[in-house]
């Protein structure tokens, strides 16, 4: 269940894509989980109309008992999963601050830290400022990553460019 929790934050933070949702859908019926509209979606081509896929997705995680989170909440896990990202290595500096897509409400001290610093980048950041920036995010990002009450539940997401 922990993919299609995650799946459903990741769907509220907007990193997830109506194309992808079909091979969750089949991912899921892998591992054991089953539900009308779940066996419908994972039989879908992934070029369906995007309204149709979106709809069967949440019809799925209702059947399935799996709430959709409120748009604070999918921020919140979003900023834990890249400061994740970036202590494992999987992302670069540039590659976080490229992925904060959506509004984001910080409701701690690191994620608020995380967030400003990440917030700070520019494609106009000079050389000369560009290590400084980079060590600052990843010091935030190990902070964030050690104090998050998040963390159990989030999970690594697939961390494709989105």
């Amino acid at each position: 269940m922990d993919r299609l929790r995650n799946s459903a934050w990741q769907y509220v933070a907007e990193v997830l894509h109506s194309e992808e949702l079909p091979m969750l859908a089949a991912h899921a019926l892998v591992e054991g989980h089953d539900s009308p509209a779940l066996r419908e979606l994972a039989g879908l081509q992934r070029r369906r109309d995007a309204s149709e896929v979106r709809g069967l997705y949440v019809q799925a995680l209702h059947e399935l008992d799996v709430p959709l989170p409120d748009d604070e909440t999918a921020g919140r896990c979003l900023l834990v999963s890249l400061a994740f990202g970036l202590t494992g290595g999987e992302l670069s500096p540039r590659e976080v601050a490229d992925r904060l897509g959506m509004t984001v409400t910080a409701r701690t001290e690191e994620e608020a830290r995380f967030l400003s610093v990440a917030a700070d980048y520019s494609e106009w950041l000079g050389p000369e400022h560009l290590p400084e920036w980079e060590r600052d995010l990843r010091t935030a990002a190990h902070s964030l990553a050690a104090s998050t009450d998040l963390a159990p539940g989030i999970g690594r997401p697939d961390l494709r460019a989105t």
